[in-house]
């Protein structure tokens, strides 16, 4: 399946830098993204979130193929939290795997395995290759005037020998200043690192326009959305977003590695999304392909496309967060907010909602584990701070609250408790979660543990 058709008007404020690009979005009628809860909303975002809904094989933008209608599953155990995950096919996408009984016999394939942070496991049916491995990785334009910036994360060497409350206390700190825009010096573990110029030297019109893009962002970045560029390789980007609030999403972590062409910015940037095996949403596939029309990646209306010169990144990256990872992703799919009406359409969205945020508390417990580089201490300190409100939701929603809503009556409401399966579900993953939340420093958060 594919991608989502356009969205409703979001309506909020965007820093001035991008209201000056808010001719190129024009609202359409459809579905509503929730953006997320910060002081820096968003503006008028209009941007079709569909994809193709025939093709059986997925065409990545990088080239990446994947089965379109292959729902992967990840699952965990709180016994032995320092595997990495294994994966199952689901060939129904109506409805993923609840089941984690066979997940200790899976996770010992990868007892043996040591992979990079933000690298996924390399199964066979979740094959990535580079789209570029037969090009030489080249090191391109630099900026000798911007000061380098390392890893907030401290080394090995140095962390071996230090006191654990005294790297506890620096992790701490480091999450707590945080910077939303950085630059930083390593991109090797970056998705896109192999791709970008040749031998030849970018214009200097194109460094000037990634510049500006650069000023853009480190200005007027929501406050739940993090951002990496990286000195040597301009044309490279890492970016985390927060799940919005009010979504099945909410106080995620989800990773892109953004790559500007060397046509910038007369074609639109490159997006993968770290996906760790998981479909938790129409418009992010398992391989990675992000389903935007300002992408190019889904042929959207005219005016939803990508304009060049008035099209930013940061449209790119708050599109993502408002109108992918919004309330009702169900209705992402083109035609259901059609096909499915009235308290036919309801019903399903909230059956969906409910194994998207199964899926997303594995994403959390994916990228606990594997966080992104230059990002570890923001993942870190990000889960040791939400533990409680990430397990009291959970909580919530085992009495009968429905995914992403805060209002206590839907809890006494019959009508609207959620399934049976999904409690269950929920029940599970909360053990999981309490273990691996506090490995990572979190405290008091055995009060949620849910008896056998």
């Amino acid at each position: 399946m594919a991608s989502s058709a356009s969205e409703e008007a979001l309506q909020a404020s965007l820093p001035k830098k991008l209201k000056e690009n808010e001719g190129a979005l024009v609202s359409d009628p459809g579905n509503s993204g929730s953006a997320a809860g910060s002081a820096d909303s968003i503006d008028l975002l209009k941007i079709s979130t569909s994809g193709s809904s025939n093709s059986n094989v997925v065409k990545t933008s990088n080239g990446v193929s994947s089965n379109d209608d292959d729902d992967m599953s990840i699952e965990d155990d709180d016994g032995d939290d320092d595997n990495e995950y294994d994966y199952d096919d689901n060939d129904d996408n109506d409805g993923f795997l609840y089941d984690d009984d066979d997940y200790m016999t899976l996770q010992s394939h990868f007892d043996n395995v040591n992979l990079p942070p933000g690298v996924e496991a390399p199964l066979p049916w979740l094959n990535d290759p580079s789209p570029s491995e037969n090009l030489a990785s080249t090191k391109t334009l630099t900026i000798s005037d911007l000061p380098p910036c390392s890893s907030t994360v401290p080394s090995e060497s140095s962390s071996s020998t230090k006191p654990a409350d005294s790297i506890d206390d620096c992790i701490i700190q480091n999450s707590q200043q945080f910077k939303q825009f950085d630059i930083v010096e390593d991109f090797s573990d970056h998705h896109y690192s192999r791709m970008g110029f040749s031998d030849e030297q970018p214009p200097k019109s194109w460094a000037k326009r990634i510049q500006e893009e650069w000023k853009i962002l480190e200005k007027d970045l929501p406050d739940t959305i993090f951002v990496r560029v990286y000195e040597a390789r301009m044309e490279l980007l890492r970016a985390v977003i927060i799940g919005p609030p009010g979504t099945p999403y909410h106080d995620g972590l989800f990773v892109f590695d953004c790559l500007f062409p060397t046509n910038y910015p007369k074609s639109p940037p490159m997006v993968y999304y770290y996906s760790g095996g998981l479909r938790l949403n129409p418009n992010l596939y398992e391989c990675g392909k992000v389903c935007l029309s300002l992408l190019g990646t889904w042929s959207g209306k005219q005016n939803e496309n990508w304009v060049p010169g008035q099209s930013t990144m940061l449209q790119v990256l708050v599109s993502i967060q408002a109108l992918i990872l919004n309330a009702d992703p169900f209705f992402n799919e083109p035609g259901y907010d059609t096909t499915y009406v009235g308290a036919e359409g309801q019903k399903r969205s909230r059956s969906y909602n409910e194994e998207v945020f199964i899926l997303s508390l594995k994403t959390m417990m994916y990228t606990l584990r594997r966080p992104p580089k230059y990002f570890e201490d923001f993942v870190l300190g990000h889960f040791r701070n939400r533990a409680h409100n990430i397990l009291a939701a959970c909580k919530a929603y085992t009495e009968g609250t429905l995914v992403g809503s805060v209002s206590e009556d839907a809890a006494q409401n019959v009508e609207n408790s959620g399934s049976k399966q999904f409690k269950s579900s929920v029940a599970r993953m909360m053990n999981m979660l309490i273990t691996n939340f506090t490995k990572n420093g979190s405290t008091d958060c055995e009060q949620f543990r849910v008896g056998a």
